[in-house]
């Protein structure tokens, strides 16, 4: 893959969790990193990426550059998981940005819900039963409740901006904080209340969250 995409590549940046801590001196690292340098790629992170109950380097962002002068990386610490973010910041490309993005989704409503409920009440899947085998029945069956499905859930494109996120209201952006100091709190504990506690913290977040930007798109 690798043979493929330097070939047909001049900037490449492959990051990830390796399994590989970089603050020691392994044959497992020496093997990795002569591997990836062999297409021009160096490891960039060196500070350190999971504490919990260890101090590793196991994330790292490796690029094709020899102008080490021409980016940045630095740890982000986002309270999502025991691993840190890592955020590379490269001085000398330009990104064209947009305005305005179209996304495509389907509304989902009490209307459309009860609209798949008589449609699929007034089909009689006769078709379905007249097969001998399970798996022309089962796609048949299939393709009858996606169209009803696709019918009463229609795509509809919407043009959002980027920088729009009216679902992010004030209240979830301090629970955003909060969850961000109890994680900093919880990483360096041995107390497993404080951490259950995080957790807790954070699925009840995602649950809100996930409420807020439903409500959201359905209403556009």
């Amino acid at each position: 893959m690798l043979n493929l995409v330097s070939r047909n590549s001049r900037g490449l940046i492959i990051c990830g969790d390796f399994n590989i801590n970089f603050m020691e001196d392994t044959i497992h690292k020496r093997i990795l990193n002569s591997l990836l340098a062999t297409f021009g790629l160096y490891p960039t992170v060196d500070f350190p990426t999971r504490i919990y109950n260890s101090i590793t380097t196991i994330d790292n962002i490796f690029i094709n550059t020899v102008n080490h002068n021409s980016f940045s990386v630095y740890p982000c610490i986002n309270g999502l998981s025991d691993h840190d973010a890592q955020i590379i910041v490269l001085h000398d490309i330009a990104i064209m940005t947009y305005e305005k993005q179209l996304f495509f989704g389907r509304r989902f409503n009490e209307a459309a819900i009860t609209d798949l409920t008589i449609k699929l009440s007034y089909e009689l899947w006769e078709d379905v039963l007249s097969y001998n085998d399970v798996n022309m029945s089962f796609n048949k069956s299939l393709n009858i409740y996606l169209t009803i499905f696709y019918s009463s859930f229609p795509t509809k494109a919407v043009y959002n901006s980027s920088s729009s996120k009216s679902w992010l209201t004030q209240g979830i952006r301090i629970s955003c904080i909060n969850k961000r100091k109890l994680y900093l709190i919880s990483r360096h504990s041995l107390d497993q209340n404080k951490k259950i506690y995080y957790r807790r913290y954070c699925k009840v977040l995602a649950e809100v969250i996930k409420l807020a930007k439903r409500k959201y798109y359905n209403n556009l």
